[in-house]
């Protein structure tokens, strides 16, 4: 027995293959983000242009999934979370990080909040978008006035502030 691409930890012939051979249907965006993954794998073009939502076909889209599939050796692929995407909704989110070696020997990890939406019984990819990465500070901000963390005793605006500003030139003299 062949471990399913996807990672889901199932058998290829019970979990992607059967949604790839089309005699069934994913239930869930989840899995229909796993089987366009396991579809990348095996350069299953047909799968994932039957999984593309209409208003994404565009010239070229076809030969640039081609590409990218053949062009690269597919290393894993890792469910980050999902929103909404089930039997019963009419969109899901399916947030994932595929990882990939391009043809240089480079590895990658395409990250992405995929947005998907049921169409006649189907779910269709719609649109991808990278996540922002949310920066939490893990200091206190020190404000202007603060006394400066330095220990000069001055005030921060005075001191290391000051340091840390780009400088401004000036215009030339007149000569």
């Amino acid at each position: 027995m062949t471990d399913c691409p996807c990672g889901s930890g199932a058998a290829f012939a019970r979990c992607c293959e059967p949604f790839l051979a089309e005699t069934a249907v994913p239930e869930t965006a989840e899995q229909t983000m796993r089987a366009r993954y396991t579809a990348h794998t095996r350069v299953d073009v047909s799968f994932l242009m039957a999984t593309l939502h209409p208003k994404n076909k565009g010239e070229g889209e076809e030969e640039a999934a081609r590409s990218w599939a053949t062009e690269s050796e597919w290393l894993g692929l890792e469910i980050v979370g999902t929103e909404a995407g089930g039997a019963d909704d009419s969109e899901g989110i399916v947030e994932f990080i595929a990882r990939f070696r391009d043809k240089s020997g480079e590895t990658h990890a395409h990250h992405e909040r995929s947005l998907f939406v049921k169409e006649k019984g189907r779910w269709l990819f719609r649109e991808g978008h990278t996540p922002q990465a949310t920066v939490r500070r893990t200091t206190p901000k020190v404000g202007r006035n603060d006394p400066c963390s330095c220990g000069s005793g001055k005030k921060f605006k005075k001191c290391c502030e000051k340091a840390s500003a780009p400088a401004i030139p000036l215009p030339p003299s007149p000569s």
